[in-house]
């Protein structure tokens, strides 16, 4: 069971740091003014969705086993505003901080921790659920933020994953081992 536990929780660190790691990739992609650019009124820009995951993280990171996950100080709605000091270099900074939280919150974890109850806006998750609750959230952002770039990128977009039409050169038989974006 330990070594169950143990794989589970490097196996989610690293699932983190790839969704890490397609973000920045993307973003990398852009120009400063596409951070900021809206598809229409209703979207999300690209510097809005990681204002709202890193002021996620942030929430849910913080003493993460001792405190509700949604802190008593976090303006959710604020997230989905840029302000004058959310430019795309205090953004970075934060995104880092905010990966920082989480990945010092979840690297010390044991098997013991994986059962404890800890609470996100007063609801009860084993910490196992908490942390697949935040994969599965952070996923579906970071799908967000690597469609905006290639969008804005256009025909500059290197691929973070298998080109186009290169399929065949990854095919598992002729590398004799799994692809894994």
């Amino acid at each position: 069971m330990e070594s169950l536990a143990r794989h589970y929780l490097d196996d989610a660190l690293g699932e983190f740091r790839k969704l890490k790691s397609f973000a920045d990739k993307a973003v990398a992609q852009v120009s400063d003014e596409d951070w900021f650019r809206q598809l229409d009124s209703e979207s999300n820009s690209i510097a809005i969705v990681m204002k709202h995951i890193l002021g996620n993280m942030r929430s849910r990171w913080t003493d993460f086993l001792t405190t509700d996950g949604e802190k008593p100080d976090r303006d959710r709605d604020t997230e989905f505003e840029v302000g004058g000091a959310d430019t795309k270099e205090r953004l970075l900074e934060r995104w880092e901080s905010g990966w920082r939280l989480l990945f010092d919150a979840i690297s010390p974890l044991t098997a013991q921790d994986l059962q404890r109850t800890v609470t996100i806006r007063g609801e009860p998750h084993t910490v196992l659920q908490a942390i697949n609750r935040q994969l599965t959230h952070y996923a579906g952002h970071v799908g967000q933020i690597v469609y905006l770039a290639k969008h804005f990128a256009g025909e500059r977009w290197k691929t973070l994953s298998i080109p186009r039409g290169k399929s065949r050169q990854f095919d598992v038989t002729r590398e004799g081992k799994p692809y894994r974006p």
